[in-house]
């Protein structure tokens, strides 16, 4: 009677699980990480905040830089870019009725500080673009190889993207369904660019349209709390 041996996993299956777990809890830990550096630089006053601000630049591209499967994912190229440009004429349109309503409300108001309307453009595009890829490139990136379903990533990188944002109510709110948009731009065109150009008009026409009593100046965390007219 011939004896039936059970065959356990064989050695490259072993390091492959052992590889996936090693490259999953990396991941995890990079979002976490990211995150609570984001959370410390918006809560820290200065002058530790600009200390911390460049600690948090540097983690996160060096991050980047060192993560698996580059490429497409980062939304650098230029693919995707001429078939996403509806959103950027989207957000035009969005923003000129914010606007018209505004100004039928009499909410409407220029722009906080000094600088001239390209320069308040110029700075916070680039602002814009620098949140989006934090948010895809860096967030969604890895919470879609975390979790199972595309939509649980989309999700929690909205949520993170919201939390950010408190405590400044509308910020808040507005960034949670923006956040969740993007990613599904994002995913649809892998392309930044044309996300953080509707971002920038859209952020733009938010911050003269809603009242600086309710808005501080676009400010979230302790400047939102420490906020003086």
């Amino acid at each position: 009677m011939s004896e039936i041996v059970a065959a356990g996993p064989s050695p490259a299956t072993v390091l492959a699980v052992s590889g996936a777990s090693r490259l999953w809890s990396r991941d995890l830990a990079e979002i976490v990480a990211g995150f609570l550096l984001i959370i410390g630089v918006i809560w820290t006053p200065d002058p530790w905040q600009r200390v911390l601000f460049a600690i948090a630049s540097i983690s996160i591209i060096g991050f980047t830089l060192t993560a698996r499967r580059l490429g497409r994912t980062l939304g650098f190229g230029l693919t995707g870019l001429g078939q996403s440009l509806w959103t950027v004429a989207a957000a035009l349109l969005l923003g000129g009725l914010l606007i018209a309503t505004a100004v039928k409300l009499r909410t409407f108001h220029p722009l906080h500080g000094h600088l001239p309307l390209w320069a308040h453009i110029t700075g916070y595009t680039l602002w814009a673009f620098e949140q989006q890829f934090i948010l895809q490139s860096y967030f969604l990136a890895r919470l879609l190889r975390v979790v199972p379903r595309r939509s649980t990533a989309i999700l929690l990188a909205a949520m993170l993207f919201s939390i950010a944002h408190l405590p400044n109510v509308v910020l808040t709110a507005v960034t949670l369904l923006w956040g969740a948009i993007a990613c599904v731009l994002f995913l649809r065109y892998r392309n930044l660019y044309s996300i953080a150009m509707a971002h920038g008009i859209l952020g733009l026409c938010l911050a003269v349209t809603v009242p600086n009593a309710t808005i501080h100046h676009m400010m979230v965390g302790l400047g939102y709390l420490r906020y003086h007219p």
